[in-house]
């Protein structure tokens, strides 16, 4: 085990945990040098396990013993990870470090999918709709995972599941459920891409408040073959645009005078509603 133990954050090897920003990790100009930060034992563990490439670990002394298994396993492939130990005073300088239960892993950002291989196999995929919140985001991959949603499709202008708060708040299910990118157009990526989804075989099903919505419920809408959910950002919802062009616009039922639940909640009815 390559243990280097450190007494300041200032080391320039530390740059990716203490220094760069997300949009610097992100790397666009040099996209095959572009990291993302796993924060957690299980997130670290999730991250490996969905075959990505741990680029070094950091921990304060205390969790060495506790994450012996998942380094083993990570230096079997990778021999000359780095695993850095700093003292505890240093590490509460990392925003949110304390939160993170043990240790922070820098791994490489690994390559976007095309959506057609990542729905080869796909019965019932979300797509994120310029969903601008972080939260959001990874509670709705968490729900993906755990309620059987086969991929993930993200606009140009949502935001990013590898962000480091939304790979924390999915618990590492960002590097289990199938996602990529769909669109190249930011302003109207449902141009491309929702007749890209009825090429493949998939009824669209918006999800909005509207006078000619079906109920989640709805006989033929639950038994497609193949649905792609699509779900909005908060307060605004979906484009009108991208409402027009899909089979079908839904509606949860609501009691009590509600109107709408927050995007991650309705995301997780609607996964379990449409499963198989």
């Amino acid at each position: 085990m390559p243990v280097i133990r450190i007494e300041t954050l200032d080391d320039p090897r530390l740059d990716a945990y203490a220094r760069l920003t997300e949009a610097q990790l992100r790397n666009k100009l040099e996209p095959e040098k572009a990291l993302f930060i796993a924060e957690s034992g299980k997130v670290i563990e999730r991250a490996f396990a969905g075959g990505m490439e741990p680029i070094s670990l950091l921990m304060e002394e205390k969790w060495l013993e506790s994450m012996a298994d998942i380094i083993e396993r990570m230096e079997a492939g990778h021999p000359d990870l780095p695993i850095f130990v700093a003292p505890h005073d240093e590490l509460e300088k990392l925003t949110g470090f304390e939160l993170t239960r043990g240790a922070l892993g820098a791994f490489r950002r690994p390559q976007p999918q095309d959506v057609r291989e990542v729905l080869e196999n796909a019965r019932l995929v979300a797509v994120l709709e310029d969903i601008t919140n972080h939260t959001n985001v990874g509670a709705i991959f968490r729900s993906a995972a755990a309620l059987g949603v086969d991929a993930v499709l993200v606009t140009p202008a949502c935001y990013d599941p590898l962000y480091r708060r939304a790979v924390r708040v999915s618990m590492g299910t960002v590097f289990q459920v199938p996602w990529t990118r769909i669109g190249s157009d930011a302003h109207n990526w449902a141009s491309e891409g929702i007749p890209l989804l009825k090429s493949l075989g998939f009824t669209t099903a918006a999800m909005a408040l509207s006078d000619d919505s079906v109920s989640l419920d709805d006989p033929e809408l639950n038994a497609a073959e193949k649905v792609a959910i699509i779900l909005g950002t908060e307060g605004d919802g979906l484009a009108h645009s991208t409402i027009a062009q899909c089979d079908y616009t839904v509606r949860i039922p609501m009691a009590y005078g509600v109107d709408s639940l927050n995007v991650a909640a309705a995301s997780a009815v609607a996964f379990w509603q449409l499963r198989r």
